[in-house]
């Protein structure tokens, strides 16, 4: 029986126009009310997806958000982080000097603030484009200090460019850090260790619930971990091809109410029978 769905937003939850179906936000209002634990896990920060949140009705004593790929997990009403992991200043130091040699932007996020540095001349940040619920403020490397928070670091850039660019990371980074694309044009820097199946371990160690009890939803590489993590792991007919050939099921797209689709079959239909 499962008992805890975690669900990425964009290009699963969220449909092309970034909104949630009225299919979707009922099946999973159902699914809340039959007592399953329904988690957004997400790269973005809580402050970017508070409005989905608030329409989906999981801002309740009880909610939880799987934030930053695993890095925070955070209770829905209050912000409280019960789970963390944090990147230290000296990996943003490395990751500043390996943007610098591929000549892109860094953006470091921090909590609900993105810091973006002056890593390249030529190429402007594509971040503020892609979440424009977050405050973006300019800094110098040297302002950064050991007393910030360090969530990530991102490289928001043309998808042409960012794929010639990803071709030059020297092997030892990606032995010190999750690198992955998790849109076309954005690739994300989190610890080693750190995504979202990690952060979902957490919450299930935390709330009790077993990992066969588990359905996690999503459709790009970075949702790669918790689709193999889950007890029943469902990838959007959307997902990239590594997403699908790890799933266990294949739902509808985005577009088609997948993520409703998924959630009636697996969550509600059994809990109807058990009834």
């Amino acid at each position: 029986m499962i008992k805890l769905v975690a669900i990425d937003l964009d290009g699963t939850l969220l449909d092309s126009n970034k909104k949630i179906s009225t299919r979707n936000k009922t099946a999973l209002a159902q699914a809340k009310a039959k007592g399953v634990k329904i988690v957004i896990c997400t790269g973005r920060p809580l402050a970017a997806i508070e409005l989905y949140l608030e329409t989906l009705g999981l801002c309740d004593n009880g909610d939880y958000s799987i934030t930053f790929n695993g890095g925070l997990v955070q209770k829905n009403d209050t912000g409280e982080i019960i789970e963390k992991a944090l990147m230290p200043l000296e990996d943003v130091h490395d990751l500043y000097q390996l943007a610098t040699s591929l000549n892109v932007p860094l953006d470091i996020l921090s909590d609900g603030l993105v810091m973006q540095l002056p890593a390249s001349q030529e190429h402007i940040s594509l971040y503020s484009q892609l979440n424009n619920l977050l405050t973006f403020e300019s800094y110098e490397l040297a302002q950064l200090t050991a007393d910030h928070i360090f969530n990530k670091a991102v490289v928001a850039i043309d998808e042409t460019y960012l794929d010639e660019q990803i071709q030059k990371i020297p092997a030892p980074f990606y032995e010190r850090y999750e690198i992955i694309k998790t849109r076309s044009n954005l690739l994300e820097f989190m610890p080693k260790g750190i995504t979202k199946a990690y952060g979902i371990s957490l919450l299930a160690r935390d709330l009790g619930i077993k990992q066969e009890e588990i359905m996690t939803i999503g459709d790009e590489e970075n949702d790669l971990p918790m689709i193999e993590y889950a007890g029943l792991g469902v990838a959007m007919e959307n997902a990239v091809a590594k997403v699908k050939d790890m799933a266990d099921v294949i739902t509808d797209t985005n577009d088609n109410d997948g993520v409703a689709q998924a959630v009636e079959k697996f969550v509600l239909e059994p809990l109807k029978g058990g009834n």
